[in-house]
């Protein structure tokens, strides 16, 4: 991981984005209108500064949590694109390039979220449940998740069905 948050890309794209927002919510005809330029510049600075937060909070369970509130933030960006493009402030091509801007960066954050998650991932104290242990870790994992090994190897959902047929009790 990037020893400074500055330092990551999906950071700078965020940085972009915050530009890109200003810059459009001054225009004259957009800046009249207060409360949707406050909401998509709080959105979009909220993206960068929940990145910054995450990173400096010193612990992978916040830097997740505060990645999840990044990506929602990028998302409330894009929602707030359409609502543009919906009232006539942005022409629908530069509007569909912001929301893509915002888009990438979802995809950014979710990327380092899924990369993070393994099943040795550790809640933090405030599940307050010890994870499993030794070899059934994995196993226990899945059962968590709702899937079970089908006999030919591959994992799928628990169903009556499955359950019936792995314990025997088929009529």
């Amino acid at each position: 991981m990037a020893r400074h948050f500055e330092d990551l890309p999906v950071w700078e794209s965020g940085r972009e984005l915050v530009k890109r927002v200003y810059v459009f919510t001054r225009r004259s005809d957009v800046k009249r209108d207060a409360g949707f330029c406050d909401q998509i510049q709080r959105a979009a600075v909220s993206v960068t500064n929940n990145i910054a937060e995450g990173h400096e909070r010193g612990t992978t369970v916040e830097l997740v949590m505060f990645l999840f509130y990044s990506k929602g933030s990028a998302g409330e960006v894009r929602s707030m694109l359409w609502n543009a493009e919906d009232i006539g402030y942005l022409p629908p091509p530069d509007a569909a390039e912001l929301r893509e801007l915002a888009a990438g960066i979802g995809r950014q954050l979710h990327a380092w979220i899924e990369s993070m998650q393994t099943p040795d991932f550790s809640p933090g104290p405030k599940y307050h449940k010890a994870p499993p242990t030794g070899v059934k870790r994995w196993e226990a994992y899945l059962e968590q998740q709702g899937l079970i090994r089908l006999e030919n190897g591959r994992y799928g959902q628990r169903s009556e069905q499955t359950e019936e047929r792995k314990s025997g009790k088929t009529e």
